[in-house]
């Protein structure tokens, strides 16, 4: 069992991000090629040297964290070469669009925040300093002094580094509404106006130093905000990124490499072995098998011949095809699928978080508040500087430092305890949604299976037999053959010398030995009575009965453990699968899932958790294809694994970097132990405000006293946050 990779160091220090390889030659091409099956240095270090021995290739390097290969090329240098090597070197490939994916190559809010929030900490460390002096005892002129300098840090400082909450609640107001933003403004602004009026009129207290503590507490809630999620990249961009850039057209009898945009219904193309369909299309010439697993789940491949449909997304395996575009561009069913998870990422977004719901409430309460402690003590006593210096009192012993903290204090706690069990939250409501959970989805090919076919019954086999069978499995670049050679290497099999050995296009492999014809490959082809419910490839040796190889495909660690500890915690589990109904009632059956669903397409898994959720259900989804993405955004939370492909991993909130599925179960306890920990969080901050603001009200706190009251709320709830680890 490998072990869970739950960091990226030191492997991703080997791995710069695509613009530092994009900027290296502006004369260069670029090409961007999916590695879903990657997960350690070994694997980095062996895809880079296959793509560097590579001719036109002036420097590849793989970064393990997005998974993905950024190639520095000669200008005009094909990206199917590259595939085909990785492949040959044992690691899955797919094309992606560097153009699509280039926009969302950096985390510049992240860096932004970052940077603000080292400001707001250097500057309000120095105006504490200068606080001290004056709360030592210094007075007239040196205490005036000290507030000058204070005021001189404070001002550009604040202008700096609450632009986040100054821009935010500027677009609220804008449009009449308010937000939690509008309070945190007022406060800043009243706290630095008053210490400014203090400062110009000789007053013994300024409150710069609270301004700034103030706006580096919410900086450091924001930037922990924003620290949950993952690259904010969306999952139909992703999808729009794995589509064929570009396509071999026949035209007057010549091949031509154009780009997929210049493709038209009724193009005649060609499609190499290996190589993924452009456009939905119907074959016209050529026979092979197809990958059809991306999109729809199914192990087995598929045999392709004319007149035969293909769609877009789909593996050719092994012969040239020869097909006539019958849709292209958004009209393709892998654009259809981007336009699916388009609209259910839509829906996902309007979910309301807590943090949300509380503002809602809170931020009109605080204006009014405020506002009604400054009318009553200015025409109470008639001085406005009184008036002024309670109003900003009350608006920052209410500033919702400790409400901005609650949630990012929390799912901060609880996204580190799940990182070292092996599980990344990606998105900032991932975990209440996953508390909400009653019912699991699980996907069948990739999540609840490994996706490593494992061929069985090779005991008590006529070794003669097993030695066909590996140099007919060698001659081929079939999944089935390739495994099927895998095995029989592992046990010691020498393959038998056979003579004239050669593909046949979307049936097998022949060759011949002592005379007799050896075949490799359909049940159809080689005569047998009919294709096992179970996949298998079938081996005939000269006139003598065909005999079946079985392949099954091993369950995924920790599958059967995750299923019975959802089941005994009451959660529903039903099994969703595009395979078979052979394969997929054999699985549920063994891991005791009694719901489940064969040959489901993407948009069926979409359509049912539609269904369920329409019912009450809060659907949590577990799948790694293509053909699971839409089900992913669909579903009221979403788990990959992080062997899934790019786009899978996307569309989903939290990602398994290990290939355990035990932990799934604990992500759902974490979680509602999380949510209880924010609504503690709430209760702490409403009881705080309970008891302060009548002090503040009263003029019995000034503007310093309630910025420590704040500073004190907001600790509470971070020590009761970390409660979680």
């Amino acid at each position: 069992m490998s072990t869970a990779q739950i960091s990226a160091c030191p492997a991703c220090a080997a791995a710069p991000a695509a613009e530092e390889l994009a900027g290296k030659a502006l004369k260069d091409a670029t090409l961007a090629l999916s590695l879903p099956g990657i997960h350690c240095a070994a694997c980095i270090d062996t895809v880079e040297q296959a793509l560097n021995a590579q001719p036109g290739v002036k420097e590849a390097r793989v970064n393990l964290t997005l998974k993905r290969a950024m190639i520095r090329a000669e200008p005009g240098l094909e990206a199917e070469p590259l595939v085909q090597a990785v492949r040959a070197a044992g690691y899955e490939a797919h094309e992606l669009d560097a153009g699509t994916i280039a926009a969302t190559a950096t985390d510049r809010a992240g860096r932004d925040l970052l940077m603000r929030l080292a400001v707001a900490g250097f500057a309000s460390m120095n105006v504490m300093l200068l606080s001290v002096s004056v709360w030592s005892g210094a007075e007239d002129a040196t205490r005036d002094m000290f507030h000058w300098i204070s005021a001189a840090i404070t001002f550009p400082a604040i202008a700096f580094c609450a632009q986040p909450f100054f821009r935010n609640a500027f677009r609220a107001l804008s449009v009449g509404r308010l937000n939690m933003d509008v309070p945190i403004s007022l406060a800043i602004l009243l706290a630095l106006a008053t210490s400014l009026w203090e400062t110009m009129l000789s007053g013994e207290q300024a409150y710069f130093d609270a301004a700034l503590t103030l706006t580096f507490f919410l900086l450091a809630g924001r930037y922990l905000d924003h620290r949950t999620r993952a690259v904010a990249r969306s999952a139909a961009e992703e999808l729009a990124a794995l589509e064929v850039p570009r396509a071999t057209r026949l035209a007057a009898g010549r091949e031509e490499v154009v780009a997929v945009s210049d493709l038209a219904i009724g193009d005649l193309l060609l499609v190499r072995p290996g190589a993924r369909m452009p456009v939905d299309g119907v074959i016209t010439e050529g026979r092979s098998e197809l990958d059809r697993s991306l999109l729809t789940g199914e192990t087995r491949p598929v045999a392709a011949e004319p007149g035969q449909a293909v769609s877009a997304g789909e593996v050719n395996l092994t012969g040239p095809l020869t097909l006539r575009a019958t849709a292209v561009g958004r009209d393709t069913s892998l654009a259809r699928m981007a336009e699916l998870v388009a609209i259910a990422e839509s829906g996902r977004a309007r979910y309301t978080s807590l943090a949300d719901r509380a503002a809602k409430l809170y931020a009109p309460g605080v204006h009014i508040l405020s506002a009604l402690a400054f009318a009553g003590w200015y025409f109470g006593t008639g001085d406005l500087r009184v008036a002024l210096n309670i109003a900003a009192a009350v608006l920052i012993i209410t500033c919702p430092c400790a409400l901005g903290l609650a949630v990012p204090a929390v799912t901060t706690a609880a996204s580190g305890r799940l990182f070292r069990r092996g599980l990344l939250i990606k998105h900032e409501t991932a975990l209440e949604r996953l508390a909400e959970v009653d019912t699991v989805v699980f996907d069948k090919t990739g999540t609840l299976t490994s996706g490593d076919l494992q061929p069985q019954d090779l005991e008590g086999r006529d070794p003669q037999a097993l030695s066909v069978a590996l140099a007919l499995a060698e001659g081929s670049a079939h999944p089935l053959s390739r495994a099927l050679a895998h095995a029989l290497r592992g046990r010691g099999v020498t393959p038998a010398g056979l003579s004239d050995l050669r593909e046949r296009p979307g049936y097998g492999t022949e060759g011949w030995l002592n005379g007799q014809l050896c075949r490799l490959g359909r049940a159809s082809w080689l005569g047998a009575p009919a294709e096992t419910e179970q996949t298998a490839t079938w081996l005939a040796i000269g006139a003598g009965p065909a005999q079946a190889f079985p392949f099954t495909d091993s369950l995924r660690a920790g599958a059967e453990e995750a299923v019975r500890a959802l089941q005994a915690d009451g959660k529903r589990v039903i099994l969703i699968s595009g395979d078979s109904r052979a394969a997929v009632q054999a699985l549920a059956g063994r891991l005791g899932i009694s719901e489940w669903q064969a040959g489901a397409l993407p948009g069926d898994k979409a359509a049912r958790i539609t269904e369920l959720q329409a019912a009450g259900a809060r659907v949590l989804m577990v799948g790694d294809g293509l053909n699971d993405t839409a089900a992913l955004s669909s579903a009221h939370a979403s788990i990959s694994p992080s062997s899934a492909l790019d786009a899978a991993r996307v569309a989903s909130d939290v990602v398994l970097l290990g290939g355990d599925l035990s932990p799934i179960p604990v992500s759902l306890r974490t979680a509602t132990r999380a949510t209880r920990r924010i609504r503690e969080n709430f209760r702490i901050a409403t009881v705080y405000n309970v008891v302060a603001v009548p002090l503040a009200v009263a003029g019995i706190c000034s503007p310093l006293i309630a910025a420590l009251a704040m500073s004190a709320s907001s600790v509470t709830v971070s020590l009761n946050a970390l409660r979680l680890r």
